[in-house]
């Protein structure tokens, strides 16, 4: 088994990860629970902390969370019905034609593309479906928001990885050799306090290379910025537009 086609960026930092990063909408599970004829074994690529897992286990008879970090795996929540695995885009260990559903959560572009539609293929069997999905920048409102894209771009710009333009662009310029599904509008909507959106703002992958690189954190020093921003309020609502692309095998 393979891990090399994963980036381990969020391992050093799982634990915060699980806690920061935004949940998906009950809507979307339901509807990709909509795609199979069958919903006896969902599998989850690119698991992470395995909160898309737990919530297709409340729809499918059994999931597989698959993962090649062991520090993200260690944060994912016992569940009866899903089985955490170590494993990789390419190589997820799962039997060949057994998912009903497979599906990946905000990692799709860390994926060595014609290998994992080859393990796609492998995997999901006849009549399944395969469902991807990511998000950019979260709205809030205009003027937290350019502070937060004074942090994105100008200052973070050229620590991304390059993989990161896939998910800028929605997924929309990847060609998909499956069939095609039309999938629904759906988006994340929060009620964040800002300390919450500074702890997501920490999760981000590039500011460990920026404090490596420079000796410095630029989280402080957008701090009285953001907090200017932000105002008053004890709680805003943040929103996330969902890109979500569906296949039929």
């Amino acid at each position: 088994m393979t891990t090399s086609t994963f980036k381990h960026l969020f391992s050093w930092q799982s634990g915060d990860y699980a806690r920061f990063r935004p949940t998906y909408p009950a809507a979307l599970y339901d509807w990709l629970a909509t795609l199979p004829a069958e919903r006896r074994l969902a599998v989850d690529v690119g698991t992470g902390n395995g909160q898309a897992a737990v919530e297709l286990a409340a729809r499918f008879e059994r999931v597989i969370g698959v993962d090649p970090s062991e520090a993200q795996l260690a944060n994912a929540p016992a569940t009866p019905n899903v089985e955490w695995r170590r494993g990789s885009d390419d190589a997820t260990s799962v039997d060949g034609a057994s998912a009903d559903l497979l599906t990946v959560a905000q990692a799709f572009h860390w994926f060595k593309q014609p290998a994992f539609f080859a393990e796609v293929r492998r995997v999901v069997r006849p009549g399944g479906a395969l469902a991807v999905w990511c998000y950019g920048l979260a709205v809030i409102t205009p003027a937290v928001d350019a502070e937060v894209h004074e942090l994105y771009e100008p200052m973070l710009g050229r620590y991304w990885e390059p993989e990161r333009k896939l998910v800028e662009q929605g997924y929309r310029n990847v060609a998909f050799p499956f069939e095609e599904i039309a999938a629904p509008a759906f988006d994340i909507q929060l009620d964040w306090t800002f300390e919450h959106l500074m702890g997501y703002l920490g999760t981000w992958s590039p500011l460990k290379r920026y404090r490596e690189e420079r000796g410095e954190d630029p989280l402080p020093i957008m701090l009285p910025r953001l907090q200017r921003a932000w105002g008053d309020a004890g709680e805003r609502r943040v929103t996330w537009p969902l890109s979500v692309r569906a296949f039929r095998l």
